[in-house]
Parts: C-alpha cells; sequence; structure tokens
C-alpha cells in the first residue's frame, strides 16, 4: 500500500518558471511533528548516557521523531517511516533542509548551505589496529521526496580526539538513485582509535535559485540513511544482517478510508471492513528464516483486546521482500456512542539474535467525526498556481454513507516563508455531477489560510448551520490569486482519482500521485467560540477511558477548533508531569500509576479540569 510519489520533483522543477496554471507541489517549510515534540526529546536527552561502547547499532526502529538520545548527540533529522519505500528495516532517519524545530534552516540560500548534521555520542575505540574496526551504513537519495543536485551531497566526518579536529572520510554527491546503498569504512588510523572518538553525517543543500515565490520555498534535498552499524572483527565484506524486519508501516484497515466517522461506519461496517491486515517484512540474512506472524487488534478506549490471532510460522528466502495480507474476520465494534479507537498490533516471532525492535509495528485506527484519506503526516505542500490560477479550484471527493451534516472543512495548510502564503480563499462544498463536482452547495468566501496549532495541523473552517449531505460530495476551496496556497500533501496515501482541479472552465482529474490533507467534519454542532466553551462546571470535561492505562481521549467539543489548546497533567502535589498540544489520542504511558489532575488550556486560558486515575 505504499505509494511512490512520482511527479514530485517534475511538477515543481516545471512550475517555477510562473507560466501557465498547474498543480504544484513544494517541500515542507515546517515539520509540526519536530515542532511538537522537541520538548519530550530535550527530556529524554538528560538521561542519555556520557560514552558509547561497541557494537553501536541504530535502524531508527524507535517511537520517537528524533534520534535515540543513547547513541547520537544532536536532533537535526527526522526518524520516519514514510519518507522511502525501499528500507529494509522500519524508520530510517532523513536529512533534509529544516532544522532540529521542524522550520526552514536561517542559512537556507540558493548557493549552499550546511543542513542536518547527525553526531555521534563519545564512542570507546580505545583498540588495536588489528581490531577489525569498520563502520557502515546504508544511505539513499531522494527517496520518495525532493532528489539532492549535483552540487549537494551527503558526507561523513570522523572526529580526533588527540586534536580536537574533524576530518572527511567519505562524500556522495547528489545524483538520483535506486533505493539505498551499502557503504563499509574501515577504522585503522590511530587517530580515531581513541576513547573519545566521534563520526558525524552532515548534508549540503541549497535552495532553487529559480522559486519566485516565496510560498513554494521548502525543504528540499533529501537524503535517508539507515543500518548504521560500528564494531570489532569486521570485514569489507561484512554486510550481511542477521534480521527479519518489519519494512513498511502497517495502514488503515477500512477499504476506503484512513479515518471515517464512527457512526457512519456502524451503519455499513459490513461494507466498509477491509478482510485482510497488510503488512510489509523482509529478512536480510543470507539463509533461510522461519517466522511467524501474530497480530492484536486492542479497543484502547475500552481497554479490552477485542480480537487476536496468529498467520502460523512461514519459511522466508534470503534477502526477500514480503507483502502479506493477514485474512481477517473481525469487525471493529465498541459500545462508545460517538467515537472509538483500536491499536492494531503486528508482531514477528524472529530468531533470538534479532533486533527485536523492528519486530513489532501499530496502528491506530481511529474513528471520530470526519472522513480522511489521508496518514495525518505531511511530506509536501500542494497548490494551483501561475498565470490563469486566479479563480482556480481544488475539490476531494468524498461519500457520506447516510443523511448527515457538513459541519467543517479540516485544511492542512503549510506553514510557508514569511507566512506567504497568508492569503484570501473561498470555502467550497459542491453535489456530485456524473463523477465530477456539480452545483454548489454551500461557499464561504473571503476565508484566510491559517495554520492549524493543535488539531493535528488541520484548522476547521466551520460552517454555521452545517450543510446536508447523503451520497457523494466535494468539499475544497476556490483561491482568488494567482499565488501558491502550500496545502499540505501526504506522500504515503494514493489519489485514486477523488481529486479535482478547476482552471479554464472545466475540472479536471488531479495529475499528483498523493492525497490533499484535507477532511470534511460531520455530525453534531462544533463549538466555534470560547465564550460558548467555557464550562460552568469545569470538573465536567470528558476523559476517557477513567481508569485509563496508556492512552485518554478527551472530547473535542470541549475546545473551539479556531484555537491553541493545550492539555496538561498534574500529579496531586501540583507538580506538572506533562503538557502537550491537544490530540486525537494523548500517550500517559509514561506516567507511573496514581491519580493525577487533567487541566485543559485554550489560547493560554484555563477553561477546565477533571482527575484521572492512571493504573494497569
Amino acid at each position: 500500500m505504499i505509494r511512490r510519489a512520482v511527479l514530485y520533483l517534475a511538477l515543481i522543477v516545471s512550475s517555477l518558471a510562473k507560466t501557465y496554471s498547474q498543480e504544484v507541489i513544494s517541500g515542507l517549510q515546517i515539520n509540526t511533528q519536530l515542532k511538537s515534540s522537541f520538548e519530550d526529546y530535550r527530556s529524554s536527552k538528560n538521561l542519555a548516557i556520557d560514552t558509547v561502547t561497541l557494537p553501536l547499532f541504530d535502524d531508527f526502529s524507535g517511537n520517537s521523531v528524533f534520534p535515540d538520545t543513547r547513541i547520537w548527540d544532536d536532533a537535526n533529522v527526522l526518524i520516519n517511516n514514510t519518507y522511502s519505500e525501499k528500507q529494509i528495516t522500519k524508520g530510517i532517519a532523513t536529512f533534509d533542509a529544516l532544522d532540529y524545530k521542524g522550520n526552514l534552516y536561517e542559512t537556507a540560500n540558493s548557493a549552499g548551505f550546511i543542513a542536518d548534521m547527525l553526531t555521534s555520542k563519545p564512542v570507546d575505540l580505545n583498540y588495536s589496529q588489528s581490531a577489525g574496526i569498520w563502520l557502515s551504513f546504508l544511505f539513499e537519495a531522494g527517496g520518495l521526496s525532493d532528489f539532492p543536485e549535483t552540487a549537494d551531497s551527503l558526507t561523513l566526518q570522523f572526529y580526533s580526539p588527540e586534536d580536537n579536529t574533524w576530518y572527511s572520510v567519505w562524500r556522495s554527491a547528489g545524483k538520483e538513485n535506486n533505493g539505498f546503498k551499502t557503504v563499509t569504512i574501515p577504522i585503522t588510523n590511530p587517530r580515531w582509535l581513541k576513547r573519545n572518538f566521534r563520526f558525524r553525517f552532515t548534508n549540503y543543500s541549497s535552495l532553487s535559485s529559480t522559486i519566485n515565490d516565496p510560498a513554494m520555498a521548502g525543504n528540499c534535498d533529501i537524503w535517508n540513511l539507515d543500518y548504521v552499524y560500528l564494531n570489532i572483527n569486521r570485514n569489507e565484506g561484512d554486510t550481511v544482517y542477521n534480521d527479519v524486519a518489519f519494512t513498511k508501516p502497517v495502514r488503515s484497515l477500512l477499504k476506503r478510508y484512513e479515518s471515517m466517522p464512527w457512526k457512519q461506519f456502524k451503519q455499513i461496517y459490513l461494507q466498509e471492513m477491509g478482510s485482510f491486515i497488510p503488512v510489509h517484512y523482509r529478512n536480510n540474512d543470507v539463509i533461510v528464516r522461519n517466522v511467524t506472524r501474530d497480530f492484536e487488534i486492542f479497543d484502547v478506549h475500552n481497554r479490552v483486546q477485542s480480537h487476536a490471532f496468529t498467520a502460523g510460522a512461514i519459511n522466508v528466502s534470503p534477502q526477500t521482500d514480503i507483502d502479506y495480507n493477514a485474512n481477517l474476520v473481525y469487525t471493529f465494534n465498541s459500545d462508545n456512542p460517538d467515537s472509538a479507537l483500536f491499536r492494531i498490533k503486528c508482531t514477528l516471532k524472529t530468531d533470538e539474535f534479532d533486533p527485536k525492535s523492528n519486530d513489532t509495528i501499530t496502528y491506530n485506527q481511529v474513528f471520530s467525526n470526519y472522513f480522511a484519506f489521508d496518514d495525518g503526516s505531511s511530506e509536501g505542500g500542494y497548490g494551483i498556481n501561475g498565470l490563469g490560477s486566479r479563480n482556480a479550484m481544488f475539490a476531494g471527493r468524498f461519500t457520506s454513507f447516510m443523511p448527515d451534516t457538513l459541519r467543517a472543512v479540516a485544511i492542512c495548510f503549510n506553514d510557508s516563508y514569511a507566512n506567504a502564503n497568508k492569503r484570501a480563499l473561498d470555502i467550497m462544498i459542491w453535489n456530485d455531477n456524473n463523477g465530477v463536482p456539480g452545483d454548489v452547495l454551500y461557499s464561504k468566501e473571503d476565508m484566510m489560510v491559517e495554520n492549524g496549532s493543535a488539531i493535528n495541523g488541520f484548522y476547521n473552517y466551520s460552517i454555521p448551520g452545517g450543510v446536508r449531505v447523503n451520497g457523494i460530495f466535494y468539499v475544497g476551496w476556490k483561491q482568488r490569486s494567482e499565488t501558491f496556497l502550500n496545502a499540505g500533501y501526504d506522500i504515503n496515501t494514493p489519489d485514486k482519482d477523488r481529486q479535482f482541479y478547476w482552471l479554464n472552465g472545466s475540472w479536471n482529474k488531479s495529475q499528483v500521485a498523493g492525497t490533499v490533507m484535507i477532511r470534511p467534519v460531520l455530525g453534531l454542532p462544533i463549538i466555534t467560540g470560547i465564550s460558548d466553551n467555557v464550562k460552568k462546571d469545569p470538573d465536567q470535561i470528558r476523559v476517557w477511558p477513567n481508569p485509563a492505562s496508556d492512552y485518554i481521549r478527551i472530547d473535542a467539543n470541549e475546545f473551539p477548533y479556531t484555537s491553541s489548546v493545550y492539555i496538561s497533567v498534574f500529579d496531586i502535589a501540583g507538580r506538572e508531569l506533562l503538557k502537550v498540544p491537544y490530540s486525537e489520542v494523548i500517550d500517559i504511558s509514561s506516567l507511573p500509576d496514581g491519580m493525577y489532575i487533567i487541566v485543559t488550556r485554550v489560547n493560554g486560558r484555563r477553561t477546565g479540569f477533571t482527575r484521572l486515575i492512571k493504573s494497569k
């Protein structure tokens, strides 16, 4: 189910001259995942060790978007599983033009600049020259995103403790390649064989010199790194990985949607429920390996295992990728009336000597009050740009399986350089006309591009009174200028002919491979003002489950979607242990068992609190 953004680079290059209007894909200027997670990274860094002993190994299969603080000393690269489809284990480290806070580097320019670094902690290499110390790694240029140009590069440097100097030992110039390449480097020079040896990877990037719209300047020159391994008793041919591992993410078990309203799913569950769990794994070894596949579906809100089964054991040939559909006889079921959350856990049982962090992969199947084709992760920006694009329109097609009320259109607009995409647009809703948008059901004119700060990067454009929908309908926008609006673009979910753009009097099927991040919000009215939101009794905010073990959910109707919403968790002594932006699921697994106070703040103002019991 992993898709390639085939037109990514071609669309950028063809659009920069700004001749005729067309669809355009750009790189991100801000990565909200990094921006919202940095405080957690800083806390984990305080627990890091001083010196690493051999072996040093990282396949970047952890759960954080930041590098493992036990191995690495900086936070610039993005740990992810979405910027490539050719990784040999789940997780890669992506080097790009965004800093550790997810912002485009202030030094970014078209002449070239130093971008991301990944620096090891001090490593104890106090060994003899005959110890057979080798460093190996896999690297890929571009992946599913922007390919670095020939003037760009990824470099490797070694640090000499005796003269406090970094030395370049390897470099790859930017060019398109086909997947990951293996590099092995011997470490025999006495200069490196010291207790405080270090090494670092650095990418050198450059913005396009032909971009004439600041809203289009963005992330570029992508490199992916995987399977970094440093140890003794190795040789040049030691490139065999005794490892069977998941590679790509597990995705939605629904046939069409990543997420959909819970009440709608309950109406058509037999029609929408998938019949298998798709997983992707690989035998990286040079011998046949036996692997057992186990699966679990867990009802997070009700804290019960809903379904579990094994797909049995199978022999996997060496150096082989497996795309497997595990037969599923099950339908999501919960007593919750308005929402549900299920955690899908897939596990490989492999030999004891295998690294275990890449043998488990999970996915949260969310049922809330919106339809979504995207996975919530923006890897680029989408817009219609160029001469003649004034009044251009974009529309995404959705299907309501029952009469319902459309309450808002949620759009993820990316942050742009100097707020260059802060422009006016009209929010539009259409009915269906033989497979393309038809009559306008609703328009909300002269809105501004807004960036969502709390709800997963989405901003809700509310619809007072709502619009009744049933069957196929379309949501989108009409732009009021010939400039780039920079909507979030998800590389990893396919278009499937459900996106359209309007130019020169006619609707056209979108030519981009991924999904523009736009979601219709349906159901009960959405609170839109703080005065309507603040409760008479602050104890009445709804938190569930309670008691909870790993996750909690707070009713989204507690908050105005147009505001900055934060959730804080205090212990009974009044110490703030956790503060996070509001999201669909709030992870409390790091907290010990006990009683806590949950406090909600909107735009810095406390709007409510309640008590929570954390218990395994």
